[in-house]
């Protein structure tokens, strides 16, 4: 968790990330949680984009993939209260590193990959944005 601080210390922490998991293997995956950093939803957005292109920078491209994750996570041309947002919202704005080899071969046994993200939102809707709401609540 990186408490208060600057956007620079948070993209120092995501360096700080992909370094620890090339020491270890073992690591699959690692969640990088901003509990008072890039709040404003337009701020995490700014951060998303210069970690990418940090990642990009650093030689990562391929090997890592960065997931986000935000409380105002809003697709690009949705409403606020369609709940295929909650898809990609959690109770702090975070990033969620991954191995790129892990997910490859997690894909290899999943089938129709590509749908996945399209099954996500057709599970939100259907399960409403009451519902939705609850479920990101009851993680705080």
């Amino acid at each position: 968790m990186i408490d208060n601080s600057t956007l620079d210390i948070c993209l120092e922490a995501l360096v700080e990330e992909m370094a620890l998991l090339d020491s270890d293997t073992a690591i699959e995956t690692s969640l990088l949680i901003f509990t008072q950093s890039v709040i404003e939803f337009d701020s995490f957005l700014d951060c998303i984009e210069l970690a990418n292109a940090l990642l990009i920078e650093q030689g990562y491209e391929g090997v890592y993939q960065l997931a986000s994750f935000h409380p105002d996570y809003c697709f690009e041309g949705e409403q606020d209260n369609d709940p295929a947002n909650f898809t990609n919202r959690s109770p702090y704005p975070m990033l969620h590193l991954i191995r790129e080899a892990s997910i490859e071969r997690a894909l290899q046994h999943y089938p129709d990959p590509e749908s996945i993200p399209e099954r996500n939102i057709e599970l939100a809707r259907s399960k409403g944005l009451a519902t939705m709401r609850l479920l990101l609540e009851s993680c705080k």
